[in-house]
């Protein structure tokens, strides 16, 4: 187990409480934990909020609970229940000194909305830091088994940016990022919680991860066929403005360094809206040309080798660009009011933030090492360029969907010398790979379009999927 110093170091470096930097510590130990199970690796399959910090984005915000899909229906019993979060329990201990007390362990059986058995467990934990008094800190589990798993479950190594990460990472089972995305859209149609707000606007705002939304239509139409509930529209939210606004601040500010206006986000519903309904794509702004000799980082801020000063100074900045927020920014004596869009270093060694000043709409750029200090502020900016800030966008879809790949297919795929053997009639124009999202087979299209005609997959068996993802260009 790591030392409470690390966690307050870290705690100041992102400019959040400790007790939520060592929740998001221990819960990566129990995910751990979890897929340290045999029975559970592909019976529990990762989702939720926390699944997007975890596995996804590592600056999204910090989560508190862990969710899953049950595959296994007998996984949902009050005595295998309970020996399983025991050897969970036992495997976390012995690899890393964190407690979870047996005798404090709740597992709670419920009825859901649809009439279906689930389960939520709470698991006390005794952390690096010791806890206040009233008891100690809960995470909760929840657990469902009626939910439809449209896209073959993933493997991913976890984010865990603490000093006893194991040597070969954190290896769990979790939603295909489609999925994950498609599902906070049927929630935030289904409760509107902030939260779910939070979240569609951050990940529609990342155009590097951004799906073709006819993906995310087509598992999103699937899921809500399921659920037998309408897909979410834009006249339907408002509904739920009044609430949404009364509990954007005690449901988020937690969770985040500075709590965005809850009006930057809601204002780009119409937008997200429009992009998933009709596929019209947001007109993105350029980015900052690369001076001569420069280099672009996109490093996490924990991981760059500077002063827990500069990292801290970094987090914010990066922080407030991923939630369009402008900076105050002290440099050499004076405040300045910048919206942040891109670190690079420079030929001779320098660090420098590229920026626009609010007050007269310059670029400006600024030696992070003479930055006096760093503030986020409630104003909201519109981009002028694209925000380069944080690392880019992880959902590789051809990586994502190759773990359900057969090691033929892989082969195929990663094999230089098979792949410099494809036939002359390839290089006469532009050739699109589209993975068919029911069978996996690869198919090879001239015109870049997701749907897909009916085919036989790699057992020669017919598949009737309608739709595919963009794995690969061939030219």
């Amino acid at each position: 187990m790591i030392n409470r110093g690390e966690i307050l170091n870290i705690s100041r470096t992102l400019g959040l409480l400790p007790h939520v930097v060592e929740k998001d510590y221990v819960l990566g130990w129990v995910l751990a934990g979890i897929y340290s199970q045999k029975n559970l690796t592909k019976g529990w399959v990762f989702k939720g909020g926390t699944c997007l910090k975890k596995c996804y984005f590592e600056t999204h915000r910090f989560s508190e609970d862990l969710d899953f899909t049950l595959v296994e229906p007998h996984h949902i019993n009050q005595y295998s229940l309970a020996d399983i979060l025991h050897q969970i329990g036992e495997w976390v201990y012995v690899q890393t000194g964190i407690e979870l007390p047996q005798e404090l362990q709740d597992i709670d059986f419920y009825e859901n909305p649809r009439g279906t058995l689930s389960c939520q467990c709470k698991l006390s934990y005794k952390g690096p830091i010791a806890p206040s008094s009233g008891g100690l800190p809960r995470i909760k589990l929840d657990l469902t088994l009626d939910e439809i798993l449209v896209l073959p479950p993933v493997e991913r190594t976890i984010c865990h940016d603490y000093s006893d990460l194991p040597t070969d990472g954190i290896r769990i089972i979790c939603y295909h990022y489609a999925e994950a995305f498609a599902e906070k859209v049927r929630a935030l149609g289904a409760r509107a919680r902030p939260r779910d707000l939070y979240d569609v606007i951050n990940l529609y705002r990342n155009s590097e991860a951004r799906l073709s939304a006819s993906v995310v239509l087509d598992v999103l139409e699937q899921k809500c066929a399921h659920r037998k509930i309408p897909i979410p529209v834009l006249h339907r939210l408002e509904k739920f403005r009044d609430d949404l606004e009364g509990s954007w601040q005690s449901m988020l500010g937690h969770q985040l360094q500075d709590l965005p206006p809850v009006k930057s986000f809601w204002e780009v519903l119409p937008e997200f809206f429009r992009w998933l309904e009709t596929g019209e794509k947001p007109i993105e702004p350029a980015n900052y040309e690369l001076a001569s000799g420069e280099t672009l980082i996109r490093e996490r801020t924990l991981r760059l080798p500077f002063s827990a000063r500069v990292r801290s100074y970094l987090e914010i900045i990066r922080f407030a660009g991923t939630n369009r927020l402008c900076v105050d920014l002290n440099y050499n004596g004076s405040v300045q009011r910048i919206e942040p869009y891109s670190l690079r270093l420079t030929l001779d060694g320098n660090v420098i933030l590229h920026a626009t000043r609010v007050s007269d709409g310059g670029h400006r750029s600024y030696r992070i090492d003479r930055i006096q200090n760093a503030k986020t502020t409630r104003e909201s900016f519109i981009p002028r360029f694209a925000v380069e800030l944080n690392p880019q966008g992880p959902p590789d879809t051809p990586q994502t969907a190759s773990s359900s790949l057969s090691s033929s297919q892989k082969n195929r795929r990663t094999n230089p010398e098979r792949s410099r053997s494809r036939p002359k009639a390839w290089s006469n124009g532009t050739r699109y790979v589209h993975q068919c999202m029911m069978c996996d087979k690869r198919l090879i299209r001239k015109t870049n379009t997701t749907r897909l005609r009916p085919h036989k997959d790699e057992f020669s068996y017919p598949c009737s999927g309608r739709r595919g993802i963009l794995v690969d260009t061939l030219f």
